[in-house]
């Protein structure tokens, strides 16, 4: 019989389509709740809560959920009803109210046949004086290369309040793109096989990732603020395209857009507007933001600049000129504005820690002339001209990566100079790059925050294409670039803030392996700021 997977999940059963889902084995259901529960975008007295429903006959569904203190759920304080169905892939999203701040709860959702979901922990943000909070961050997670051991190590420790995730939460690529060259980690291929493209697609694909169980332990435990990178749309995406769309094969950029704007609103435990703060009582206020789809810019390249007669100059020309335009945003002039705002509010309200998320690395970062000679001996012709054009760029002061905020240095300047002016405490969490960096930003050579930047769960960072010691490179790394203090180019893992009303505290924690199921881990470096300060001790 022929199998249309698309129709099978427009329909809400995943029918044989689920028995190559990774997880689905483990006994991953295809129809009642079939992926566990989460909760997101916590507030003082709020949450958000998550869950997936598909009844055995594929239609709508109303939805109960009920929030207690207690797991025996024997006094009910909060909860609410909601009908879903085939048209939101029958997920389902509920914002409780009522809820007392700081406060850890046990929450389930109830079916129409008085089946229970799984129960899932959650904790409101806190109100007042509040002398210790703690982040997870994670970024860039792609299932072929390896077992989400980030994940489980984070879930199972009891220091962390809230998880943030920066993006790249999942990957659009088709079976065999971005993957290990031998193949997935025992064989995690998501569904679809091919690159996701349509709404059926993307839904899809979220399924797959969702049925990881070390991902929906971490989603089951606490609320998470989640925001898109570019892989949840398509590599390098921006307001009116992307590096990896191709309109005369691929239809239509804003259909596609759309559809991964749907996916990720029904499958993530996220509220429909795009940015947002959060008060961690009086310590710190976390900005969640949008810097993708809604208003970037295309992003520029410089391959034609080295075709011309006279590249360096060509380079130099495009420096001054293009790269420094004013119109060219990252965060759009609303998303600006109301960034700016809502950190000087912060200030004035005594809070003491501003801590601003995005997707890629705002910290200036350029290519070191020693990097011509970390190529594995194999490297290709045309990887060796890259790293040649690379260096030539950088000795002009071209950014390594036009995609990242060195691609957009007046929009880089506008946000760091609001902060300046606001008096900000910033801190900048960033992820995309697969590595890990700590940075002292900078504006006009005055102190303007720090960035601390997050290696990847899985996809692989600078090591693959290197055969140099990877303290090595970060030695020449640091040397070349003034504001960066210290990196990693070769381990996965997760970072972990750790905030006090007078010093914020980064961990790189580096996975022992991502090659078998083991969350075995350590700290691989940390970095401290002073309040006050805006540079690390």
């Amino acid at each position: 019989m022929n199998i249309d997977r698309r129709h099978l999940l427009l329909t809400g059963t995943f029918g044989l389509a689920a028995l190559s889902i990774p997880g689905f084995a483990l006994g991953q259901p295809s129809s009642g709740f079939t992926h566990s529960v989460a909760s997101g975008e916590p507030g003082p007295d709020t949450m958000l809560l998550w869950t997936r429903y598909v009844p055995k006959e594929g239609g709508p569904a109303k939805l109960r959920a009920e929030v207690s203190s207690t797991e025996d759920f024997a006094r009910i304080l909060s909860g609410g009803e909601l009908t879903t169905g085939p048209w939101r892939d029958h997920t389902a999203k509920i914002t409780v109210q009522g809820l007392a701040p700081g406060t850890r709860y046990f929450y389930r959702f109830v079916a129409p046949d008085g089946s229970f979901s799984p129960v899932g922990r959650t904790q409101t943000l806190p109100e007042g004086d509040v002398r210790r909070f703690g982040i997870a961050i994670f970024s860039c997670s792609n299932l072929p290369f390896g077992y989400f051991n980030a994940y489980a190590h984070a879930a199972a420790r009891s220091d962390i309040d809230l998880w943030v995730h920066l993006g790249d939460y999942l990957y659009e690529y088709a079976k065999g793109g971005y993957a290990p060259e031998s193949g997935a980690v025992d064989g995690r291929w998501p569904e679809p096989v091919s690159e996701m493209v349509h709404l059926a697609d993307y839904r899809l694909r979220y399924a797959s990732y969702r049925a990881d169980l070390d991902l929906q332990a971490l989603h089951r435990l606490k609320p998470m603020l989640v925001q898109m990178d570019d892989h949840e749309s398509t590599n390098n995406s921006r307001e009116a395209g992307a590096q990896n769309h191709q309109p005369e094969f691929e239809g239509l950029w804003s259909t596609r857009k759309a559809a991964a704007l749907q996916a990720f609103k029904e499958w993530m435990p996220v509220s429909e507007t795009p940015w947002g703060s959060y008060d961690i009582g009086g310590l710190a206020t976390l900005f969640r933001t949008e810097t993708r789809l809604i208003a970037r810019s295309e992003e520029l390249g410089v391959g034609a600049l080295f075709r011309t007669a006279n590249p360096a100059a060509a380079l130099a020309e495009f420096r001054d000129g293009a790269l420094q335009d004013p119109t060219r945003t990252m965060l759009g002039s609303e998303q600006e504005v109301w960034l700016a705002h809502a950190m000087a509010r912060s200030v004035r309200s005594g809070r003491k820690w501003q801590v601003a998320q995005f997707g890629t690395i705002m910290g200036k970062l350029r290519r070191p002339e020693q990097s011509l000679e970390w190529l594995k001996p194999d490297a290709s012709d045309s990887a060796r001209q890259s790293a040649r054009n690379s260096v030539l760029a950088s000795k002009i002061g071209i950014p390594a990566d036009l995609d990242g905020w060195g691609g957009f240095p007046a929009s880089r300047t506008r946000f760091l100079g609001a902060a300046q002016a606001a008096g900000a405490n910033l801190l900048v969490l960033c992820g995309d790059s697969h590595n890990a960096w700590a940075f002292d930003l900078a504006r006009d050579g005055k102190p303007a925050g720090v960035e601390f930047a997050g290696h990847s769960v899985t996809s692989p960072g600078q090591e693959g294409g290197n055969a140099t010691d990877p303290k090595v490179i970060a030695a020449a790394l640091i040397a070349t670039n003034p504001e960066l203090k210290w990196c990693d180019t070769s381990r996965r893992g997760y970072m972990a803030l750790t905030l006090t009303p007078e010093r914020a505290s980064n961990d790189w924690v580096f996975m022992d392996t991502i090659l078998t199921r083991n969350p075995a881990a350590r700290v691989g470096h940390t970095a401290v700021v002073q309040r006050g300060r805006n540079v690390m001790a």
